[in-house]
């Protein structure tokens, strides 16, 4: 019995040995632009907003779940507006107005038809569905038993939301209305009721089928946005040990282990040791800034950084041999796929051999030289097959010989955000600035130095 115990010791200390092993860091050091790059630069960040501006769906404001140039929509859904897409969408009308894009007047006009559509649009004890038609504000089911509110894409969208209202506050009288009008639907979103009774909230509720999603949120992915803002709500906010019990599930949301030469501190769910898909490291941190946060669980600036370091050292290394990928050419995220959608990752079954230009562009705070790199080799290099009306196509596989030329708002937006925190940080200060952001953050125990 001794033995068999020692033997199963030593297996396992070889798989982690093996699975922990370091290899070496790329260099990541200050990004040295030429004003070519600065140029390209600035093309990109525009030609991406207008999938927000010229791209939106007319009647509503908010953002197209999708844009395929082609003009083939099999599910017949072209009008079809999305919730957390639009939140990234509000945040990239700020950018264009910051940017001189579009003027101020142009930015408010649209976000007044963005915040009524929202006001008299389906709601579900305060939280909007994944999906709308856009000429109705009539859900559009994102799966047969998902039919009611979304509260992690209605934080995606309140997280633009936000900063909006900060941006507008102390502005004209038209401008002071839009941002009251913000603020009421920011208080009108009943967190509390999606706890469902526990210490933990859940991602659905629907009118027709009830809690049958059954989807309590538990890190780390993308999601946490959803427990800060929750935390944060001046009206239907949560206790601390939502967030602790449910979010970082008393401490299990910790983990430690060094790979490729860097080293993650949290689980990512999904059992994912190189980290999960790079938007987990974008979505709930076009607002949040991770720098310097920390709570009693990680460092977020750390976290993030390490997981994209992982992301691009995958494929550096390329272990599965995919033709195209290197230091100019690399991103794994969900996105587009050869086969429909998918969550691209590092990892043995994650990754398909798929690069979104996504997950580098929105990474330019973590990776500015590793990003620069990829984003002036794909507009240099390979932009009749990459480049479009807004911006740089969804995905693409250069093994597959697959290059399709259509737009996810998911994707888009994270590029024109991140890339702005990164010149500017304007969305970061914005949205730290909302005093109950700050005092949500402190009830859970974060520090930061925008608390100072």
């Amino acid at each position: 019995m001794i033995r068999s115990r020692l033997t199963l010791i030593t297996i396992v200390i070889s798989f982690l040995v093996i699975r922990c092993s370091n290899t070496q860091k790329p260099v990541n050091g200050e990004a040295k632009f030429t004003p070519e790059d600065e140029e390209v630069f600035t093309q990109v960040q525009q030609q991406t907003f207008q999938y927000f501006w010229e791209g939106a769906e007319p009647n509503s404001g908010m953002a197209r779940e999708r844009i395929h140039v082609d003009n083939v929509y099999p599910e017949k859904d072209q009008s079809v507006v999305t919730t957390g897409g639009s939140g990234f969408g509000v945040m990239a009308l700020l950018v264009g107005i910051h940017r001189g894009f579009i003027t101020r007047d142009q930015g408010r006009e649209q976000l007044d038809r963005i915040v009524h559509f929202l006001q008299t649009a389906d709601r579900f004890h305060g939280a909007w569905p994944h999906w709308f038609y856009g000429e109705t504000g009539k859900v559009k089911p994102f799966g047969r038993k998902d039919n009611g509110g979304d509260l992690v894409e209605t934080s995606f969208l309140l997280q633009g939301l936000l900063c909006a209202r900060q941006f507008f506050k102390n502005g004209d009288s038209a401008e002071q209305v839009l941002s009251k009008r913000i603020d009421t639907l920011w208080q009108e979103v009943e967190f509390d009721w999606y706890r469902h009774g526990e210490n933990v909230l859940y991602w659905h509720w629907s009118p027709t089928y009830n809690w049958e999603m059954n989807f309590p949120v538990h890190g780390y992915n993308e999601c946490m946005i959803m427990y800060i803002l929750a935390a944060a709500s001046p009206t239907h906010g949560v206790p601390p040990e939502v967030y602790h019990e449910g979010w970082a599930q008393n401490g299990q949301i910790v983990s430690h282990c060094p790979i490729m030469g860097y080293s993650l501190q949290l689980y990512h769910q999904g059992d994912s040791p190189y980290g999960g898909p790079l938007f987990w490291a974008h979505y709930s941190w076009l607002g949040l800034d991770p720098h310097g946060l920390k709570d009693r669980y990680a460092d977020y600036w750390e976290e993030n950084k390490n997981q994209t370091l992982i992301n691009y050292a995958w494929c550096v290394k390329n272990p599965k041999y995919f033709n195209g990928y290197g230091p100019d050419s690399w991103g794994l995220t969900a996105s587009y796929s050869i086969h429909g959608y998918d969550a691209h990752a590092p990892g043995k079954n994650t990754d398909l051999g798929v690069i979104s230009p996504t997950a580098a562009l929105s990474s330019f705070p973590y990776t500015p030289q590793q990003s620069m790199q990829a984003m002036r080799h794909w507009y240099n290099d390979e932009k009749d097959k990459l480049w479009g009306p807004y911006g740089f196509y969804d995905a693409f596989s250069q093994t597959a010989n697959w290059y399709p030329q259509r737009y996810l708002a998911i994707d888009q937006g994270p590029i024109v955000v991140m890339m702005e925190n990164y010149r500017s940080g304007l969305l970061w200060k914005l949205f730290m600035s909302c005093p109950e952001i700050k005092t949500g953050l402190k009830k859970l125990g974060f520090t930061s130095p925008h608390f100072k």
